[in-house]
């Protein structure tokens, strides 16, 4: 059986231009280029992801757990959210689907950039048995530099970033600090409140205010940095690793 060459595209810069890279390398025929729908993201990213098919110049095959519409149905039917564990919506929207598309022989491509040197170290470990390669990193590329690659062949970057998020995740990610949610709050402020009853019902914050647990209903306007670097959605979510930094 013939080796395949999985392109994982988030619908994120780093992870699109990580993709059309691989293409370049491989040959359209032989990537398989791989998104993980979670439900959960800005609707823009249809139209991102269509603008990238036309620079790909091929069709992205795209997974979906239909036992969940999005993360906040994950939350509640799972009734858990985040903690030591990761984040039970990573798992249920993203790592299933991969572990039960790929194949041991895959060479697996992720998008992390010249930056993420750490993350890509703690994906091998806790990953070791998946072939991987990292175009961005082995490039020297950032995310910067990625946004600018988009921009110069005429796609516009998706409505996340603009609106001046770090990362394309889903719309109210249990992963976000106070100024996360607070800017979400602004927002997407019907994000905000279906989360902040979601958490009193299961009994767990997602935020944490000068070291104290505290529910969004409580959160302070003016807590946290809304600049605030946030981790990318992936397939690390899990470990406790990313859960400790």
């Amino acid at each position: 059986m013939k080796q395949r060459v999985l392109a994982w595209f988030s619908c994120g810069a780093n992870s699109a231009v990580a993709t059309k890279m691989t293409l370049n390398k491989y040959g359209a025929e032989n990537v398989d280029i791989v998104n993980c729908d979670t439900g959960g993201e800005h609707p823009d990213n249809i139209r991102f992801m269509m603008d990238c098919e036309e620079w790909f110049g091929k069709k992205v095959t795209v997974l979906k757990n239909e036992k969940y519409e999005d993360h906040f149905d994950v939350w509640e039917k799972e009734r858990w959210i985040n903690g030591i564990r990761g984040a039970r919506c990573t798992t249920e929207l993203k790592k299933v689907l991969r572990f039960a598309y790929q194949r041991i022989d895959d060479i697996q491509i992720f998008g992390y950039s010249a930056e993420e040197l750490s993350r890509m170290e703690r994906f091998n470990q806790t990953f070791p048995e998946v072939i991987t390669e990292y175009p961005l990193y082995d490039s020297g590329l950032q995310k910067s530099d990625c946004v600018g690659m988009l921009m110069k062949v005429g796609i516009d970057i998706p409505v996340m970033y603009k609106l001046g998020y770090n990362n394309n995740n889903c719309i109210g990610c249990c992963k976000g600090g106070a100024g996360y949610w607070n800017k979400i709050r602004k927002d997407f402020p019907e994000h905000f409140e279906r989360a902040s009853k979601l958490e009193q019902d299961i009994g767990h914050a997602i935020v944490r205010v000068k070291g104290e647990a505290t529910f969004l209903k409580d959160l302070p306007p003016t807590a946290g940095k809304h600049d605030e670097q946030m981790p990318s959605c992936d397939f690390l979510c899990q470990t406790k690793a990313d859960e400790l930094l």
